[in-house]
């Protein structure tokens, strides 16, 4: 690579990595050409976007970027594919799926919303992180809970009411 398509690569990431808020590192070396064609389908059906990066360009591209990675360069050694998403779990859910199969990919680290999160070992509460979709949805669900406890309370008054009434009335 010259230099000015080194210096291009470097600002695509970094436009990259100020678009978006979800971005995984994960070590797909091992893989064989099916499964890595497996891997890149399944993260197309999920809305993850998978490239195979150089770390030293992806490192001068987050040294770039005005978002802070924390201790993520420091994860940037040997095969480094990063994963981008907009929603926070979706790589990680489609990682654990894809390793009910295979061993491989490993993750190395996330950035999810200003969280940094480095080690294999974070893969199941990068799960369970929920997305704002599902965040909006519980939020709605408390929301109307009360307010339906409330209406079904003054219905089934309303209906005991009647009832007495219409037993005193027939006496």
């Amino acid at each position: 690579m010259t230099r000015e398509e080194k210096s291009q690569v470097i600002q695509d990431l970094t436009a990259k990595l100020a678009d978006t808020n979800t971005i995984y590192l994960a070590d797909i070396s091992g893989l064989d050409a099916l499964a890595t064609s497996n891997l890149r389908r399944a993260c197309f059906k999920a809305n993850v976007k998978l490239a195979v990066v150089k770390n030293t360009l992806l490192t001068k591209a987050m040294e770039a970027s005005d978002k802070d990675f924390g201790e993520l360069p420091s994860v940037l050694k040997g095969n480094t594919s990063i994963m981008i998403s907009e929603a926070g779990n979706a790589p990680a859910k489609v990682i654990k799926e894809f390793r009910k199969k295979s061993k491989k990919p490993l993750l190395k680290g996330a950035f999810v919303e200003e969280a940094i999160y480095v080690g294999d070992d974070q893969l199941d509460a990068l799960v369970n992180i929920k997305s704002r979709e599902e965040l909006i949805g519980d939020i709605i669900t408390l929301l109307q809970s009360p307010a339906k406890n409330v209406v079904s309370a003054l219905q089934s008054g309303g209906n005991k009411l009647s009832g007495i009434l219409s037993t005193l009335s027939e006496k």
